[in-house]
């Protein structure tokens, strides 16, 4: 499921994950939202699964202020889930992962595979 407790919770956890990191070059980086880039209709479960991710918008950075595109990769888990209307927050990868997110600061991209 979707919703904005979803989104709060990836917002949180990109956080945490930055400040994990051991990239130097985002030392100080914060998430400071997430917002739908794609319009509401691309969230029907039919589109998630073809597609397999979903096209966000971030706001990440020193200040959180900075606009990444985030792309939201679906796992095998976490579009079953989805696919069932059930929450998919358990698929959020732990952020002390060191492989949590792949983000290029450069062109201002961020991905993030679920579980």
């Amino acid at each position: 499921m979707l919703d904005e407790e979803f989104f709060q919770c990836l917002e949180f956890e990109i956080t945490k994950a930055l400040q994990f990191s051991e990239n130097a070059d985002i030392k100080g980086f914060w998430c400071d939202g997430i917002i739908h880039k794609e319009s509401e209709s691309l969230f029907l479960n039919k589109t998630v699964n073809d597609k397999r991710q979903l096209l966000l918008k971030a706001f990440i950075g020193k200040d959180g202020q900075s606009e990444y595109e985030l792309t939201l990769k679906f796992g095998k888990n976490s579009l079953s889930r989805f696919a069932r209307n059930l929450d998919i927050k358990e698929c959020i990868p732990n952020p002390e992962k060191p492989n949590f997110f792949d983000i290029d600061i450069n062109l201002n991209k961020i991905k993030i595979d679920l579980d």
